[in-house]
């Protein structure tokens, strides 16, 4: 059970994400739109905020897990910190703002434009959070397991010329080597001095 956990985090945070944008982006629209359509779109997104804030939470929890165990060098330890940082500070605003929103709501008070201001800024901050956690699995790889090594039929690569392929396609990339290595380049040297791009890599 324990190895599973740090994955529990990618599975909330996609609830998260979906919940909290769909209420800013409904409580903002539905200022423009006619009453009757107008209620109906805050009720939904009254509670999208609510289950939101809820499983953020749960995300926050499952994030803080995986920041104390997935394996980490300096650089990403650094992108990790940040990414935290911005976390708690999301989950501070969409707590105080599900509450308000919750509050309002007891006392049949509607919620002015000072609401919908602090939803837009918690959703930027949502945003600046989720690319921080994008930029923590894609740019450095926390939490990504290697990929195996292309073995079997099928599998040859050639990233020779900076391309690769499979199977069938493998014969056409060859037959196309053939034909580069059989082309005259000759002239290529005084184009590239022309040009005033010829570069010397020693």
């Amino acid at each position: 059970m324990p190895e599973i956990i740090p994955n529990l985090h990618p599975i909330f945070v996609h609830f998260t994400v979906a919940l909290l944008f769909l209420s800013v982006g409904l409580f903002v629209v539905a200022r423009f739109v006619n009453p009757q359509l107008k209620e109906q779109w805050l009720i939904v997104a009254r509670w999208a905020l609510w289950f939101g804030a809820g499983i953020t939470l749960i995300t926050g929890l499952a994030g803080l897990y995986a920041y104390n165990t997935v394996a980490h060098d300096t650089p990403s330890h650094a992108a990790m910190t940040d990414h935290r940082n911005w976390a708690v500070v999301t989950i501070i605003l969409f707590t105080i703002l599900a509450g308000w929103s919750i509050l309002w709501t007891r006392k049949k008070k509607p919620l002015g434009a000072a609401f919908i201001v602090f939803m837009l800024i918690a959703g930027g901050v949502l945003a600046s959070t989720a690319w921080r956690g994008g930029e923590v699995v894609y740019r450095y790889g926390l939490g990504v397991m290697s990929l195996p090594k292309s073995e079997g039929e099928g599998h040859s690569h050639s990233h020779a010329g900076g391309g690769h392929s499979h199977g069938s396609d493998s014969q056409e990339t060859g037959h196309d080597s053939n034909n580069m290595n059989d082309m005259d380049f000759s002239g290529m040297d005084d184009m590239t001095s022309d040009d005033g791009h010829d570069h010397d890599h020693q």
